[in-house]
């Protein structure tokens, strides 16, 4: 069985035919799915799909782009909601520096990464971060709080080898997706060599990053094999290696799944 680390099932480009994909789940051989939150309205949604479906559990979190949404009431909100059996991590938060070139933006994402890694380490959950365009500012601000106290991924991993070995020095997993199989994806392929296969999650971000063949299509869980199989060519294991490590990975990570 496959692990899915990180999907938005709550994206409306799944509402009409989410229950029937989700039901197919099982029989295609993925056995647990994470389902992130982005902003302060699919936090809630998640809340709900969670309840729906045994084998899909949820983060909270907001992205650093919609920190709009995000007060003191919306962070109690969290705090409250991450005490729920289904919900197993805190994210995805981070820095994105790609849409958001203002300096004085840029601080209050730093302002809010920080406080959710805060959070994170008060209620006992591992983080999913997101960093573009960022890497720099992302690294510095996580040893400053000693993020290594706080367990976690970088999800959509997209900077170099070096930075990911920092990470991993700091207790991070690697979460690795669909772009691993674009040809000009060599800086991720480097990457995923280098780093201890222990370190790796495999991930969808779906509805985004479909993975080669099905590139530019909405993308879902039932491309995973696709993942698995360019991570084992690359690091000389069968799929199965590299899925059934995936799954360990994600276990010991995420100690709230069942």
């Amino acid at each position: 069985m496959i692990f899915e680390s990180h999907a938005h099932y709550d994206d409306k480009q799944f509402d009409l035919d989410r229950d029937e994909l989700l039901c197919s789940m099982k029989e295609n051989g993925i056995g647990r799915i994470i389902n992130v939150g982005s902003d302060f309205a699919s936090c809630r949604r998640i809340v709900e799909l969670v309840r729906q479906y045994d084998f899909i559990y949820g983060a909270v979190g907001i992205h650093p782009s919609d920190i709009e949404d995000l007060n003191e009431t919306v962070y109690e909100w969290l705090k409250v909601t991450a005490n729920d059996s289904k919900i197993v991590a805190i994210g995805e938060i981070g820095l994105d520096y790609y849409w958001e070139k203002e300096l004085t933006a840029q601080r209050r994402q730093r302002d809010w990464f920080a406080r959710q890694m805060e959070l994170a380490r008060e209620v006992s959950l591992p983080v999913i971060i997101h960093s573009r365009d960022a890497a720099e500012d992302t690294l510095k601000l996580m040893q400053k709080i000693h993020a290594e106290e706080i367990p976690g991924v970088v999800h959509c991993f997209s900077y170099s080898p070096e930075l990911a070995e920092e990470y991993v020095k700091m207790g991070y997993y690697i979460g690795v997706g669909g772009v691993v199989t674009f040809k000009n994806a060599r800086k991720l392929k480097e990457t995923v060599k280098r780093i201890p296969l222990e370190r790796l999650l495999l991930e969808t971000d779906c509805p985004y990053l479909s993975p080669e063949p099905n590139r530019g299509k909405r993308n879902s869980s039932l491309n995973l094999p696709y993942v698995a199989r360019e991570i084992a060519a690359l690091k000389g294991i069968t799929e199965q290696e590299a899925a059934d490590a995936s799954w360990e990975n994600a276990m010991r990570l995420f100690t709230k799944v069942k």
